[in-house]
């Protein structure tokens, strides 16, 4: 399923009388905070290159 212009123009103003601009910006800006701190952990993560094995005793 993909959103077409008319949705996504929708969603916009929407959010623009739910939120206002104000409180909008700042809502775009956790956002992209969060996205971004998400990223690093999962990267973090891969670069680790270890994955979790139980050890003996934890599989007996």
């Amino acid at each position: 399923m993909r959103l077409g212009t008319t949705e996504i123009v929708l969603i916009i103003v929407l959010a623009l009388v739910l939120f206002g601009g104000g409180k909008l910006a700042g809502v775009g800006k956790a956002l992209g905070k969060s996205i971004k701190d998400f990223k690093a952990e999962v990267k973090e993560d891969e670069g680790s290159g270890k994955k979790e094995q139980p050890s003996e005793q934890e599989k007996a």
